[in-house]
């Protein structure tokens, strides 16, 4: 008889989901389902307060990246107030959101992934987990604890706070940056720079040894939107966003924020609490995409430094000039950190990034301004309109992980379907599915809001656990 295999609670990433394997009579995957079972309403409970509070409010959503959703917070405000921000102020936040790339890459890999790629996906569970990686890899553990904390000693030395600071503001930034804070930073780079290299070199050499994984986790044709320079160099903090299909032919571009629902539509998912945005001209389903590390690699045709863009041809000749699985997600983002720290020491160079100057100041001149940066998970879009006083009226946010949606619940179902077999169940094979979810390092925090009403849904099973009866309100 057909059984189903629940993962209650996919492990090691950031939030709560849970993934349904459906098997048929004969213990073969027939379906699957990934849950996003938390749900957070700020697109809600926003509504009504002044906008130049949404920077601080919307950085709570997340512990991990309150840098991303604070600049893309204060670029959708910089449009409601119509300034152009001082140069020294614009620096500064791409700054940040570099600390914040390495920051947040480091935990990624380190914390979240290395458990599977260093001990084994089919390793004790007991150990697989950062105390295992501590005991088997303690050289690797303190890396991921030393770059990690650069990144965010970076971001307090800049902001004042490491998690959730007030120094980005709509108009720039509140405070310039002195000469001893710059050089502290600096003096960080050289360390970090070395650890991102060391984990390249390793993790190229393990390469060989995941061929189904290589081929299984999440390898299927998807469009890629990632930002660009006009120059399709790689751009977190500001730029186009550019869509390319799977052959690699730019299919559209986004070079207006306030343009991005002409490409950019959102559905409700019955069974999740996670919206799916698609590409529009081809609709949904079908206009499924994928962002984040592996889609800015596919989407720009340099990075703009000289060590990224030697990895990148690098990781070209070994993958191809599009890259499909997600399992190289995190090869694509060790390249992006060393591309991140690269892109520090250029900008901490710069003699106009002590200027003084870094604030803007003026009241509403528009009723509605939108914000898109890179997050270190994907595309990251704040859509806010506001009254005459400033007052907000409605908020949209599409998050990284939301992009992702259609893509992970096709990745389980690949993974799954190559893994999972009911009449010899191992556990191994279970992990690899969840594994697939962290390879594109969800933040379900953040991308759990509001989309219309939230259905209700009532479902009776029989004591068997077949469906009786499924009533669906709102």
């Amino acid at each position: 008889m057909s059984r189903t295999i629940t993962i209650d609670h996919v492990t090691r990433i950031e939030g709560h989901a849970k993934i349904e394997i459906h098997l048929n009579d004969q213990g073969k995957v027939a379906s699957t389902q990934f849950h996003v079972t938390q749900f957070r309403g700020f697109e809600k409970f926003v509504e009504g307060r002044p906008y130049y509070e949404m920077p601080a409010i919307t950085a709570r959503i997340c512990g991990i990246c309150p840098v991303s959703h604070l600049l893309a917070s204060v670029k959708a405000c910089d449009a409601i107030m119509a300034v152009t921000i001082p140069e020294a102020g614009r620096l500064l936040r791409e700054l940040l959101h570099c600390a914040q790339f390495v920051q947040s890459h480091a935990l990624s890999f380190f914390h979240l992934s290395a458990p599977d790629l260093l001990l084994g996906f089919d390793s004790d569970p007991k150990l697989r987990n950062v105390v295992g990686l501590i005991e088997k890899h303690p050289e690797a553990a303190r890396d991921g604890i030393a770059l990690r904390k650069f990144g965010q000693q970076a971001i307090e030395r800049l902001a004042g706070e490491r998690i959730h600071p007030s120094w980005t503001v709509p108009g720039g930034v509140n405070k310039p940056l002195s000469a001893e804070n710059r050089d502290f930073i600096l003096s960080g780079l050289p360390l970090a720079r070395s650890i991102i290299r060391r984990t390249l070199k390793t993790f190229k050499a393990m390469l060989d040894g995941f061929p189904a994984e290589s081929e299984s986790f999440g390898n299927m044709p998807t469009m890629h939107a990632g930002l660009t320079d006009f120059d399709n160099r790689l751009q977190i903090y500001d730029g186009i966003v550019r869509f390319r299909d799977a052959e690699g032919q730019s299919v559209a571009t986004i070079a207006r924020p306030v343009e991005y629902s002409r490409y950019i539509g959102e559905a409700s998912m019955p069974d999740s609490y996670l919206k799916a945005p698609y590409f529009k001209p081809l609709g949904y389903p079908d206009g499924a995409y994928r962002v984040g590390p592996l889609a800015r690699l596919n989407v720009a045709e340099t990075c703009g430094t000289p060590e990224a863009d030697l990895e990148l041809i690098e990781y070209r000749q070994r993958l191809g000039r599009m890259v499909h699985s997600s399992f190289f997600y995190h090869y694509a983002r060790l390249i992006e950190a060393l591309y991140a720290s690269e892109r520090m020491e250029d900008l901490l160079h710069m003699p106009e990034l002590l200027d003084t100057h870094v604030r803007a100041e003026a009241s509403v001149n528009a009723r509605e301004g939108v914000g898109i940066v890179e997050a270190p998970r994907g595309v990251l879009i704040h859509h806010y309109k506001v009254d005459d006083r400033g007052a907000m009226q409605w908020a949209n946010l599409i998050v990284a992980t939301g992009h992702h949606n259609l893509a992970m619940n096709r990745s389980i179902q690949q993974v799954a379907e190559r893994f999972v077999d009911g009449n010899a169940l191992k556990e191994g094979a279970v992990n690899r599915v969840s594994a697939v979810v962290r390879a594109y390092d969800p933040c379900l925090s953040c991308s759990t809001h509001a989309f219309g009403r939230v259905p209700m849904q009532l479902r009776l099973l029989s004591p068997e656990g077949r469906l009786l009866q499924e009533v669906t309100a709102g």
